[in-house]
């Protein structure tokens, strides 16, 4: 990630959803909150009711690749966390793009 950097300790997570934006769809929750950094911070929620660790993993892989690929596009100097939910189990790429490019563009964080 160029720009961004990984949202990795909880408090920061449980801030996000406490004073952050949410939407939703199909397949992915996203919570936006403007921090006062320069750059994006990413985080990403799989929980274990949408598979085994193999599933989880390539869930985290795919929404963190479409973010990378796309993050150009996306305003800086926000906090992102996205939620997997049970419905993104088995998706390809390009249908986690679609729904990431979605949540961006019903928060207005996609130029």
């Amino acid at each position: 990630m160029q720009y961004s950097e990984s949202l990795k300790k909880n408090k920061d997570f449980r801030n996000v959803y406490k004073n952050g934006t949410s939407y939703a769809n199909k397949y992915l929750v996203m919570y936006v909150l403007e921090n006062q950094a320069g750059k994006n911070r990413l985080g990403i929620s799989v929980s274990k009711k949408v598979g085994n660790s193999i599933v989880r993993h390539r869930l985290t892989r795919l929404i963190r690749e479409s973010y990378r690929l796309q993050e150009d596009r996306y305003r800086c100097g926000l906090d992102i966390v996205v939620i997997a939910r049970t419905g993104a189990k088995g998706k390809n790429y390009y249908e986690i793009e679609s729904a990431m490019l979605h949540l961006g563009s019903l928060h207005e964080i996609i130029d």
